[in-house]
Order: C-alpha cells, then structure tokens, then sequence
C-alpha cells in the first residue's frame, strides 16, 4: 500500500496555546492562543465547550495573563511586533475592552500569572524603566495608579507571588540561568530579605513555588547540594529548607491546592514528563498511572482550581500538539479542553521519536531520532540535523516546530534533534558545560551527530541538512562553516554569526551575564572571534536560508545581514527572509506558517 501525503497546511493547522487561570468560582479558565491569528486572551468553561474570546489584538502580542479575584477583571501583557517591549494591560470583565496601565514603549515590564494581591487591589512586576541595565521590583496601586519600589538597582528582581495574607512579596534575584536567589519583601515594614545567601562561587537556582495557606511557609524548587532540582519547602519562622522530593530529574513545576490539601508536581524524566500529586491529609499519592506520555510544560501550570478539585496542565506529545487538560481529582476523568491540531493528520501516520545516545568525545548525548515510516529494505533517505535553541533548554518529544517535523517525516526526511552539552534536564554539571564555551564542546557534539547519522544504513549521508533557531541558529552556522563537508543544506533563524557583535547589542540587562555565560567582547575578543561562524565563511558550501525578525531585540538583525553581505560577496547560494513586524521567533500565525513553509521547501528542493 502507499504511503499517503499529506499538505504542508495539514501538519500546520495548529493553534499555539499558553496561560493559565482558573476565574475565581472555578467554573472557567481563560488562556491565551493564537485562534486569531494572534494571541488573544480567551476564556472557557472548564466543561469543554465554545471557547470565547476577550481581546482582538491583531499588532500586539498578549503573554502572561491572571484573572482578578473579584473575576472582574485581568491584568495581562503585551508587546508590539516582537519588540519583547511588554506593557500591562487591564481587561474589564464582562463588557470592558483592554486599558494600558503602562505606556512606556522602550521598556519592558514583566508580569507573573501570581503578581496579584490577594484582595485584588494590587499588582507587582518588574521594570527596567528606571535603568535598562535593571530590572527592578515594583508594586502599584491599581485603583490609584500609585507605584512604588521594592527592590531597585544593581541587579534583576522579578516579583513572582504574594503570600495569601497579603503580606509578602516574593521576588527572585536572576543572575544567571544556573544562579537564582530568593528574596521575601515584607510590605508593612516595606523591607527585603534574602532568604538564600550563598557564597558567590557557589552557583545554586533556587526558584519559588505556592505557599502553604498560612502563609508560614511556601515551596522550592531548588539544586543546593544537588546535581537535579528537587522540590523543598521552605519554613519562615525557622527560616529553613526542607526536601520533600528528590528524584534524580529535575522537579520542573508545582502547585499546591488553596486549602493546602493536595500538592501537585512534575518530574521531566529524559524529556518524558511524570505528573505527580500526593494528599497531604493522607500522605498517599493519588494513582495516575493511566494518563498518557509526553510533555507537560513548566510554564503554564499545574494549577489548581480555586475548590481544589480540578488540576489544569498543558500536554503534548510527538503526535499531538499542545492542548489543555483538566484532570478531576475525585473521578480521575481527564478532559481536554482545546483541540489545537485541526489538520486531522491521522496520529498513526505520524511518527513517535526513539531515544538514543550518541558517544561524543567525552560522554554520551542524548538525542530524539525521527525516522520515516514506511521505508523500504535498502532505502536511504535525508536527515535534518535540528538544533534547539537556548542554549539552556531542552529538545522534548513534543509536537515541535508547528508540524515541522511530521511534515518533513511525511515527506520522506528523517530529523535527529539532539540534546547536546549546555542543555537542562540532564543535571546541572551538563548545562554549564555550554557558558564561556560556545562553539567548543558542542560542535563537537555536533560532529558526533553527523557521524552518527552517517553510520546508520537507512540514512544517505551525502544528503544531511541542519537547522536551529536562536543558539540553534549560531550553531547551524558553526556546522555549516566549520564542519562543511557534511551538509547538503543548513537553516539559520535569528541566530548570532559574529560572537562579539552579538555580545555588544544584547539587551542593557542582558549584558551583566554575557561575560559568565559567553564571554566579554573585549576582554575574550580573540576566543570569541575564533568561535564565531563569520570568521570560517569562506569554508561554507551547501545552499543555505537564513530568516530573521526585524525587530529581534536578542540576536539583533544586523547579525544575519552581516553573514549574508558575506555570503553573497563570495557567490554563495543563500536565501534571505526578513520579517519586518517580529523579533526573535514569530507571534502572527501567519509569519510563522510563511518561515515554516520557507524551511519546508527550502530543504525539499535540496535533500529531495
């Protein structure tokens, strides 16, 4: 029998989903998609149902999003064209339409889902208004307008939650993705404390979760003394840590019920996510070993609905896109709520990865292997080599890129999608391997790819393509120019091509980490050009497509136009898509499906 084709708008046909808030009598939750066009914030009974949507932006971009707990109103969000610019909106509900309560077009503001006080009244968030190298700590009055500062100057403070008496404030300190500290504000005595003083050789991310009802302690998410991030609560008036969980994965979300009954986490498990929740009145897990493998994120939940007895969480598999879910903890009945893919690809014509490791110079790297159905004995077929971005992030078994994928499995090109040194998930010994270190080990991981794939009898090694966006992008420019002889094709999205430019035009409260986590463009010149892709672009071969946003505030565009001036300048077959109205990735759906069809056809018209 054949092997059915499918289009490249059937794989795509899916709605991008993010947010999560339950309304106050837990009859609802709202969310933000992008069903519009553009993401927009939505609402919908926790039955299922017609979904409805609340706001119409079509130019700016919603992102965090809370519902009040009077349940009339939101405060979420939102930035223009991927200026990542984020100004704070408040939605009236039911009848209002969105109110900017800032108006500050070259500063960012950053809203957590938790930055409500209890009684409604008040907002916290972070704001580089004051200093762009600073991200500041602020409270504001939301009837009044008044603002004030908690935390200000000489470092990054992101407010995170209040405790549910109203009388805290707490906010973590950023000073590297390995390297977090915890302070708790006291808004009667308007004083911080640092709760998590370490020595400052000693990097430890320490990260908060919900707080106990009494507001006398709350949870960690925390690696002190760890090699993974385990689950800790932390007690105010003993002012200690304690472990509650400490598995040999990282803990990557949590939630706890309001009436402080049931406690919910997530353990990621080489890629595969593990939703847990035990009864604290019994100490007994609750028994969830029928739900189906995959992805939960960590943004976006778990959440409790306000009586505790629904658990709302995002899940994805390779098959299945992004969807929320509302788990009964009485029945155990899972409900989904959203319905992303609306392409109805059959889920068995579209492939489930194999985990593999693949031995590098110094350990094994663990990778996602995609491989076509339906091939036949002695059929060699093309590979693209996917590069996630981060680099401190992690390639997952979900369905990524849109569709992408399954598209190019459908299509007959296979896709390893590794996760090479400097990823999360794997420890955090494996994820600093990457800082000061960029285009060193991992191009070597790389090779070890290429050199995986080449050994494999089902895969033509003269017709290997690669691909990434972001650090995935500088690093599909690193394998294209230091290690030519292996690809037929290569796709850089918005990455960096020259690491001391780069490093120079990084955002103002970016710039205290790039010497620990890249290096200093002046002090490390000669390493940073020696690892940067422009300076082996005369060795680049195969055709490539390079695709930037305008106005990408994080791999600025002069990045791309500079390789591609060289490129053209030594008669290279380079393709180059810039999209005016986006930063770094897409937020219109449409942009998105354009780049994505770009890459399609892109490694079509050279693998095939």
């Amino acid at each position: 029998m054949k092997k059915r084709t499918y289009p490249f708008e059937q794989f795509t046909a899916v709605r991008r989903t993010h947010g999560l808030a339950f309304s106050p009598d837990g009859r609802e939750v709202a969310y933000v998609t992008n069903t519009s066009g553009q993401f927009n914030v939505w609402k919908q009974s926790v039955e299922g149902g017609w979904p409805w949507q609340l706001t119409a932006f079509e130019e700016e971009t919603v992102r965090s999003l809370a519902w009040a707990p009077d349940g009339r109103r939101f405060i979420f969000t939102a930035d223009r064209h991927g200026t990542e610019f984020h100004q704070i909106y408040e939605l009236e509900y039911p009848g209002g339409w969105p109110k900017q309560l800032t108006d500050a077009p070259n500063v960012q503001h950053n809203f957590s889902p938790h930055g409500l006080s209890p009684d409604g009244r008040a907002i916290v968030y972070a704001c580089n208004e004051r200093s762009p190298a600073d991200m500041d700590a602020l409270w504001r009055d939301l009837a009044s307008g008044e603002v004030r500062a908690l935390m200000a100057g000489g470092g990054n403070f992101f407010p995170v939650s209040f405790s549910p008496d109203g009388r805290y404030v707490m906010i973590v300190e950023v000073r590297a993705n390995t390297d977090t500290d915890l302070w708790l504000y006291n808004l009667n005595a308007q004083k911080g404390e640092k709760l998590t003083p370490h020595p400052e050789d000693e990097e430890i991310v320490f990260w908060p979760g919900p707080w106990r009802p009494d507001s006398k302690a709350f949870y960690v998410i925390t690696d002190k003394g760890r090699e993974f991030k385990g689950l800790a609560l932390y007690d105010l008036e003993e002012r200690s840590l304690g472990w509650v969980e400490t598995p040999d994965w990282d803990v990557e979300g949590v939630a706890l019920s309001r009436d402080g009954r049931y406690l919910a986490w997530v353990v990621n498990e080489d890629g595969y996510s593990r939703l847990c929740v035990r009864d604290l009145e019994t100490g007994e897990p609750l028994d969830l070993s029928e739900l189906p493998r995959g992805v939960i994120p960590s943004v976006g939940g778990p959440e409790f609905s306000p009586d505790g007895r629904l658990l709302a969480f995002y899940f994805a598999n390779a098959r299945r896109p992004l969807d929320l879910y509302v788990l009964d903890l009485e029945s155990r009945e899972l409900r989904r709520l959203t319905y992303s893919h609306i392409g109805n690809v059959p889920e068995e014509e579209m492939v489930e990865p194999e985990l593999v490791r693949i031995p590098s110079f110094d350990r094994e790297i663990p990778a996602w292997l995609y491989k076509p159905q339906g091939l036949k004995e002695g059929e060699r077929v093309p590979v693209v080599l996917s590069i996630h971005g981060g680099p401190e992030a992690q390639e997952r078994p979900g369905y990524n890129y849109s569709g992408l994928y399954q598209y190019l499995l459908n299509r007959g090109i296979g896709v390893l999608a590794p996760n090479i040194r400097g990823s999360t998930g794997y420890g955090k010994t494996y994820q600093r391997l990457i800082h000061r270190d960029w285009g060193g080990g991992e191009l070597k991981d790389l090779e070890a790819c290429a050199k995986y794939l080449q050994s494999l009898d089902w895969v033509d090694s003269k017709r290997l393509g690669v691909f990434g966006g972001s650090f995935g992008g500088f690093a599909t420019l690193s394998c294209a120019t230091r290690l030519p002889d292996y690809w037929a094709a290569a796709v850089d999205i918005v990455g960096p091509s020259n690491l001391v430019t780069f490093a120079k035009a990084v955002p103002p409260f970016w710039k205290r980490y790039m010497k620990k986590w890249v290096g200093d463009p002046e002090e490390d010149y000669e390493l940073l050009m020696e690892r940067s892709p422009i300076t082996y672009v005369e060795q680049l071969k195969c055709p490539i497509l390079i695709i930037q946003g305008a106005n990408d505030p994080r791999v600025v565009k002069a990045e791309s136009d500079q390789m591609v001036e060289k490129l053209r300048a030594l008669g290279r077959e380079v393709e180059y898509w810039v999209f005016e109205d986006e930063g770094h990735g897409f937020t219109k759906r449409k942009n998105e499906l354009r780049a994505w069809r770009a890459t399609a056809e892109f490694f079509e018209k050279q693998l095939l």
